[in-house]
C-alpha cells in the first residue's frame, strides 16, 4: 500500500478560529444547541450586505462578466480603492500601487511568501490574527510577538517592541484596528512604531480591514502618518460590507520612489499563478466603494450597542474581567482561574463547550505568550442571544467555583 508523505509544514498548520469548531461536530449530531462566538462573520447575523452591492454582483452574472480579470485586480475596482482609501484614510495611493486579493488572508500568506525565508523574523502584536503567525512559521520563518498591555487598553509596548528587533527581523506587523482585543492604536503609538522601523530599515506592514469599525477613539492609518518607512496596508471587504464569504480583499505599496517595488513584483506573480480574483465579485465591490456609505452608521451603532452589554456582562461574572474594546467586533476577556481550575485556555474553552454549548476560541491561539488565560468572544449576535451565552457563561463559573468550594470543605 502507498504511504503519502505530509510535509511538515502543513501538518503543523493551525488557525485556533476554525480549529475549535471540530469541537462541536458530535455536540451538534447530540441535538446540543450551540452558541457560536467564535467568528467574526457579521453575514451570519442580522447584519446584511447592501442591497446595491448585491444587485450588482447578480447584474455582473447576467451580463457575462464571468472572464478571467487581470491577475493584479480590474483597473475600477483598483481606481475606487485608491479614492476610498484618500476618502476614508486619507493615505494618498494611486490604483497601480494596489493589488486585489482572494480575501486579506491571500494578501497575508502572499506577502509573507515573498519576505519570509528560513529563520526570518516577522514582528506581530500579542495577541494577534494568528494567519500572522502561521504564515510565518508555514514559510520556514520565526514568528516574534511584541507585547500589548491589557491594563493599557491592549495598547503596544514600545520598549518590548524596540526590544525585540534583531537583524532577522523582515517586518514590523501593525493590526489596527486589533483583532482579537479590539483595541484601536493612537497616533502617537503608530508613529513611534514607525520611527522604530526607520531607525532599523524595516517594512511595515498594516492590517486595517476594521478601519470604519471603531467607537469612540480615532482611527488613524499607518501609511497616512509614514513620510519615508514604507508600508504595506492589507484590508477588504468583509468586515465593512459584510461581505465575508465573497473572499476579496486588497494590498497597498506605500514607498518611496523604487523602494517597494521588487516586493510588489514578487506579489503579482504570485496572483498571476493562481490566475485572479473573483470577477464577478470585483464588479460587486467597485459598486460597494462607489455606492452609498451610509449604512456604515447603521451598523455601527448596532455593534457599539452589543458591545456596550457585552462588556458590562462579562464584567458582572465573578472570575472573568475585560477591557473596553474600542473597534472591530471583539471582546478578549481574561479568565482568572486558568492556570489552577483550568490548567490551559483551551481546556476553559473545552469544558464550557461540552457543558453550555457556548463556543469561544482560546487566547492562546492568537498568541501563545500574550494570548494566554484569556478567550476572545465574538459580539455581532443580536443581544437577545448574547445574554442566554452569557447566562450559561455565567452559571457555568458559578457551578464550578461552587465545586471548588465543596472539595475544599471535603464534599468533593
Amino acid at each position: 500500500m502507498v504511504r503519502v508523505k505530509v510535509t511538515s509544514r502543513a501538518k503543523t498548520i493551525e488557525y485556533a478560529i476554525r480549529d475549535v469548531i471540530t469541537h462541536t461536530e458530535q455536540l451538534v449530531k447530540d441535538g446540543k444547541k450551540i452558541y457560536y462566538l467564535n467568528i467574526g462573520d457579521p453575514a451570519a447575523f442580522d447584519f446584511k450586505t447592501p442591497q446595491n452591492v448585491k444587485d450588482a454582483l447578480c447584474r455582473a452574472v447576467e451580463q457575462d462578466d464571468n472572464y478571467y480579470s487581470p491577475s493584479e485586480g480590474r483597473t475600477e475596482l483598483r481606481e475606487a480603492i485608491a479614492k476610498k482609501e484618500k476618502r476614508v484614510n486619507n493615505v494618498d495611493i494611486a490604483a497601480e500601487d494596489v493589488i486585489v486579493t482572494e480575501g486579506i488572508s491571500e494578501g497575508i500568506q502572499m506577502l509573507l511568501a515573498a519576505l519570509v525565508q528560513k529563520g526570518d523574523e516577522i514582528l506581530f502584536p500579542g495577541p494577534t490574527y494568528p494567519p500572522y503567525i502561521s504564515y510565518t512559521r508555514f514559510f520556514d520563518g520565526t514568528p516574534v510577538s511584541y507585547e500589548t498591555i491589557e491594563e493599557e487598553d491592549w495598547q503596544p509596548n514600545i520598549d518590548d517592541l524596540r526590544s525585540k528587533i534583531s537583524d532577522k527581523t523582515r517586518a514590523i506587523v501593525i493590526i489596527n484596528p486589533n483583532n482579537p482585543t479590539g483595541s484601536v492604536y493612537d497616533r502617537k503609538t503608530i508613529q513611534q512604531i514607525l520611527d522604530i522601523a526607520g531607525e532599523h530599515d524595516l517594512l511595515v506592514l498594516s492590517d486595517e480591514i476594521y478601519d470604519q469599525l471603531t467607537y469612540e477613539k480615532e482611527f488613524v492609518s499607518t501609511a497616512c502618518l509614514s513620510k519615508d518607512v514604507p508600508v504595506v496596508g492589507l484590508n477588504g471587504f468583509s468586515k465593512v460590507y459584510q461581505m465575508t464569504g465573497w473572499r476579496l480583499g486588497y494590498l497597498y505599496f506605500k514607498g518611496e520612489g523604487k523602494q517597494l517595488d521588487e516586493l510588489k513584483q514578487a506579489v503579482e506573480k504570485e496572483c498571476r499563478i493562481r490566475i485572479c480574483a473573483n470577477t464577478p465579485v470585483q464588479i460587486a465591490a467597485t459598486a460597494a466603494l462607489n455606492g452609498p456609505q451610509d449604512f456604515v452608521n447603521g451598523i455601527l451603532e448596532k455593534m457599539k450597542q452589543r458591545r456596550d452589554f457585552a462588556w458590562k456582562r462579562l464584567n458582572e461574572i465573578d472570575g472573568i474581567s475585560t477591557t473596553k474594546p474600542e473597534g472591530a467586533f471583539y471582546i478578549f476577556p481574561k479568565i482568572h482561574a486558568v492556570g489552577s481550575r483550568w490548567k490551559t485556555d483551551m481546556a476553559f474553552v473545552l469544558e464550557l463547550l461540552r457543558e453550555t454549548g457556548v463556543l469561544t476560541v482560546n487566547g492562546s491561539g492568537f498568541d501563545p505568550v500574550y494570548g494566554k488565560g484569556h478567550v476572545r468572544i465574538v459580539f455581532l449576535p443580536p443581544i437577545e442571544e448574547l445574554d442566554a451565552a452569557f447566562n450559561a457563561l455565567e452559571q457555568f463559573m458559578k457551578n464550578k467555583q461552587k465545586g471548588e468550594a465543596l472539595k475544599h470543605v471535603g464534599y468533593g
